[in-house]
């Protein structure tokens, strides 16, 4: 069963667009367990297989901190049929992970995703058309705005793509209001390498930005495209997997409720 879940997690949270192409190149299983549950464990809840918990590669057991999110993770190995598809277990794959490779590492994997805020994505603009420039501004600007006024985190804004070097003390300022538990860490760490921005991570981890919100800034430039020239059926497709690995990432930091730090 340990083989089975390491396939279904894939490698790790921090990289989920990479976790579900392994997933979805790895030959898929039969379902072998009739039955899927939850049951009290120190610590939260643990996903049971025909009563048997479930396991990660290195024996750790599963332990999720919440209810709900338990009950989602059951959930998606109570919705495989025949077969079992590691793709549409993102939920599963996000909860493998953290026990294995981040409860012990919060503050390095926090450190990796603080290096977002040196190349974060609403550091870049464009210098044309006037609509694109008016469209990132109003998405993005209130987002650093706010860690201005809030967190004390003054950034320096870029038109194009030349790199900018961003002060340490806003830098600093960011990493030092991100959340301090696993679970949160490793759901930020996920929405940022999604959306190529922690500032938009953290404003939804302190309730800024809702998921609607943060998403369509992400997506500000591919929309301003398809508006331009039409739907890319492929790029859709990529963009609707990548949007069932946000929204896991956006109910794990839900489910969790984790308490973030504030800001000066």
């Amino acid at each position: 069963m340990r083989e089975l879940f390491e396939e279904a997690a894939g490698q790790s949270p921090l990289d989920p667009q990479e976790s579900a192409r392994q997933s979805a190149r790895t030959p898929q299983r039969k379902r072998f367990y009739k039955e899927t549950g939850i049951t009290a464990a120190d610590g939260g809840f643990a996903i049971t297989l025909d009563g048997r918990p479930i396991r990660t590669p290195s024996s750790r057991q599963v332990v999720i901190p919440s209810r709900a999110l338990a009950e989602a993770v059951a959930g998606e190995w109570a919705a495989q049929v025949e077969t079992i598809d590691p793709v549409t277990m993102p939920l599963t794959r996000i909860a493998n992970s953290v026990v294995e490779g981040v409860v012990d590492r919060v503050e390095l994997v926090s450190e990796d995703l603080a290096k977002y805020f040196g190349s974060d994505l609403l550091f870049y603009r464009a210098g044309h058309p006037e609509g694109l420039v008016a469209r990132e501004a109003a998405h993005w600007d209130p987002v650093l705005f706010w860690a201005a006024e809030t967190l004390g985190a003054h950034f320096i804004l870029s038109e194009g793509i030349m790199p900018v070097k961003q002060p340490d003390e806003a830098v600093a300022a960011a990493r030092a209001a991100l959340p301090g538990d696993a679970w949160s860490v490793a759901a930020l760490h996920v929405v940022a390498t999604l959306t190529g921005s922690a500032l938009l991570a953290l404003a939804l981890a302190h309730g800024m930005r809702d998921a609607d919100q943060v998403w369509a800034a992400a997506h500000v430039d591919e929309d301003w495209n398809t508006d331009q020239w039409g739907v890319d059926e492929e790029a859709a497709a990529r963009r609707a997997a990548r949007l069932r690995d946000f929204e896991a990432a956006v109910a794990v930091l839900a489910a969790v409720k984790a308490p973030v730090a504030e800001g000066p």
